[in-house]
């Protein structure tokens, strides 16, 4: 295979950029078994052959795929395809079910909890409301391939989402429908490793002494605090990661000391 390339080196039958072409043509083989989790995939110079494109372009691919977790790039030895975890953006706020899906997978949700209930002190505090005003709360389980992924714990402000109980969570995640009423302006995320209860552990189907991945998050929007979660992460299945760029207001890329 070898993409079609005009004078100026562009693609003559796409107006996708041909490092993502050549990430298709990986993510493609993967997914038809071709490269089977932990092997081996061609190095760059033979994907450089095959695809008759730059080492420039395979290189940005594989770099890509490895940040997103489809390959494991070790040095001198080669590229080798994951064992497939899907991966939450740790400073993103986005819907579980386009995470699975942009992962190659399949998403599904059960809802375990939908109602209006009164808030606690603490849960008063943390959301800045009075103690027993009224709060919505939602408890879903989200699988991939019908295989649970992740236990969804949310706390929901009634004003910032009125019609948070009228809807159908099957057929909408309730990240998207928050997302497509109210925006986020500021986000708090902590990231902690528990062993998890009973309870857990049989809505996730995960053995005793598994450790997993809980992610609190409080999202405001205009100062006001939309929603308090706790997203609990099957530890094997799931990670928690991303990548970023920074910039200074003049442009110059930011340093870290």
């Amino acid at each position: 295979m070898r993409f079609s390339m005009d004078k100026n080196g562009a693609q003559k039958d796409s107006m996708r950029p041909l490092y993502g072409k050549v990430k298709d043509y990986i993510q493609k083989g993967i997914e038809q078994g071709q490269w089977k989790p932990g092997e081996r995939i061609p190095s760059e110079t033979e994907l450089v052959l095959t695809l008759g494109v730059s080492r420039m372009t395979v290189n940005r691919a594989l770099r890509e795929l490895s940040s997103e977790g489809r390959l494991v790039r070790v040095q001198g030895v080669g590229t080798f395809v994951a064992e497939y975890r899907p991966q939450t953006g740790f400073l993103e706020v986005k819907s579980i079910a386009r995470e699975i899906q942009e992962g190659g997978g399949v998403h599904s949700s059960e809802v375990l909890l939908l109602r209006e209930e009164r808030a606690d002190r603490e849960l008063a505090a943390s959301m800045g409301i009075h103690e027993g005003a009224p709060v919505f709360h939602s408890i879903l389980v989200h699988r991939d391939r019908g295989r649970p992924v992740q236990y969804a714990d949310r706390y929901v402000n009634p004003a910032i989402a009125p019609d948070y109980l009228k809807q159908d969570f099957t057929r909408i995640t309730p990240s998207e429908y928050l997302l497509s009423i109210a925006p986020v302006t500021e986000v708090e995320h902590v990231v902690e490793a528990v062993v998890p209860d009973e309870h857990i552990r049989t809505v996730l189907e995960i053995p005793e002494g598994e450790p997993c991945l809980v992610l609190h998050r409080v999202t405001w929007s205009h100062h006001i605090v939309a929603t308090k979660n706790r997203f609990v992460y099957a530890g094997r299945r799931y990670r928690i990661g991303g990548r970023f760029r920074f910039s200074a207001p003049d442009g110059k890329h930011l340093g870290i000391a």
